[in-house]
């Protein structure tokens, strides 16, 4: 049974699993760290690889109407003048008078429990708030801008000035006349890509809910003006459906926030934020956006190059509108971690081992668990370690990640793997020199059967199709 954790009690020991199995850990710690900025433990890169190919299979590969683009970090500076970036990426900032410490306007109000409604609204005025580090007076609100800066070349002046990007729809429109004439594709059609960003946010926090570099997936879908409608709800639909069929999460902690008319981007007719229900409160988890031919026509006016698009039956000319689902790979690693950690009564341990008042046990489904088979010989002693070790190997060597454990006791060796998710654990007994047969153990259900040695590749390959 699922025991009653506190937001802020399950928030932490999440934060320390991560850490002492391998999942996440602060970057730079040998130095201090470097504020709110996190690396992928060897657990948490299968993970994350996992969640990204998992997304792209279900929202690219598996589709017709769907191709992908792997566009640069740096662009031509340009694009984000023609995007709008320059000139309305930002977020209002106050500094401390006093400490010259600064921090996000609608943070602040949201500290004090006068908070946005929703993380899109204009914050209202933080006059009356003192500093939260020395209680000095703040400074007015003023919009700062959260592109990184960086150069090109050895001289660092105005002319050489670019930034590394701060989102990934723009890749797709700048190459969306190269994809259309390589492969002569017609709509509807999508263009999708995944990869690092880079944002000079004022406040970080929550783990790795908000941080300065984080990889992004999201896809362009280019459609007829007046088909929007539709093809907005059935997206709605499929990100829902991602969520339930492939992450396996709850719908009730998810909330789906219409924003209203005068707090959307400027380039949005209509957006949907699909919320989540951290243990730190209802914050954003990405979105659903419908974009109208905004970046299409701002890039093609810009350029000069004619972006539009000409249909091959009736000869018709227009720029496509596009609908525009974004994902953030590090927020749904958060949240697919939230969704199966789930701390259990002590009693999961073999007959004979000392019970734990609480174990952790990480439901992840399959084909996101970063060790899908655990092989244990049930004594050091040979020939059981050389079996264990081939079997082992023969499972790597068809492509199940596979982890080799021969230390500790056989119900310690179990909560390791509970711990990390692993669906499956199979060990070589005694018994395995007689029959041929290994125990296979169930993470969720706990059974156990008896899997001749040479069926052992196939059972896996049922379990996991």
């Amino acid at each position: 049974m699922k025991s009653d954790l506190g937001k802020n009690d399950r928030m932490d020991k999440l934060v320390s699993l991560c850490k002492r199995r391998g999942f996440i850990f602060p970057d730079s710690e040998i130095y201090g760290g470097l504020a709110n900025s996190w690396d992928y433990g060897p657990l948490g890169v299968l993970l994350k690889n996992n969640l990204r190919r998992e997304w792209w299979k279900f929202f690219v590969t598996s589709r017709a109407d769907m191709v992908g683009v792997d566009s640069s970090i740096i662009m031509n500076p340009k694009v984000w003048e023609a995007s709008g970036h320059l000139g309305n990426f930002s977020d209002p900032l106050v500094e401390c008078k006093k400490c010259h410490h600064r921090f996000r306007a609608d943070h602040l109000l949201e500290s004090t429990a006068i908070e946005p409604k929703h993380e899109k609204e204009r914050p209202r005025s933080a006059a009356h708030i003192k500093c939260p580090d020395c209680s000095g007076e703040l400074t007015e609100t003023k919009q700062f801008n959260l592109m990184f800066k960086t150069f090109i070349g050895p001289v660092e002046d105005a002319g050489s000035a670019a930034y590394l990007r701060p989102e990934l729809a723009a890749g797709m429109f700048t190459n969306f006349k190269n994809v259309l004439d390589s492969l002569r594709l017609r709509l509807p059609f999508g263009i999708a890509q995944s990869g690092r960003t880079f944002r000079n946010e004022i406040t970080t926090g929550n783990f790795i809910f908000r941080t300065r570099e984080f990889e992004i997936m999201e896809f362009e879908y280019f459609i007829r003006p007046e088909e929007w409608r539709e093809h907005f709800e059935r997206w709605l639909m499929e990100i829902k459906r991602w969520w339930t069929e492939v992450v396996g999460a709850d719908m009730g902690n998810f909330y789906f926030h219409e924003i209203p008319d005068g707090e959307r981007a400027h380039y949005s007719e209509r957006t949907v934020d699909i919320e989540y229900q951290y243990p730190f409160g209802l914050k954003e988890l990405h979105g659903l956006a419908y974009r109208t031919d905004f970046d299409l026509k701002r890039h093609m006016e810009a350029s000069g190059v004619d972006l539009s698009y000409r249909d091959p039956v009736s000869g018709e000319k227009f720029i496509p509108h596009c609908i525009e689902p974004t994902f953030g790979l590090d927020r749904m690693v958060l949240v697919t971690l939230l969704e199966h950690f789930e701390e259990v009564e002590g009693g999961r341990s073999e007959e004979g081992e000392s019970k734990h008042e609480k174990e952790i046990v990480l439901r992840l489904p399959r084909a996101l668990a970063p060790i899908q088979a655990a092989v244990f010989p049930l004594s050091k002693k040979e020939p059981l370690t050389h079996l264990a070790g081939d079997l082992a190997q023969e499972l790597r060597a068809v492509g199940f990640s596979t982890q080799y454990d021969e230390t500790g006791s056989i119900g310690k060796r179990y909560r390791r793997q509970d711990e990390i998710g692993t669906p499956f654990c199979v060990t070589v007994d005694f018994e395995t020199l007689e029959d041929k047969k290994v125990t296979v153990r169930d993470r969720d259900s706990m059974a156990q059967e008896r899997v001749g040695i040479g069926e052992i590749v196939g059972y896996f390959k049922e379990k996991f199709a």
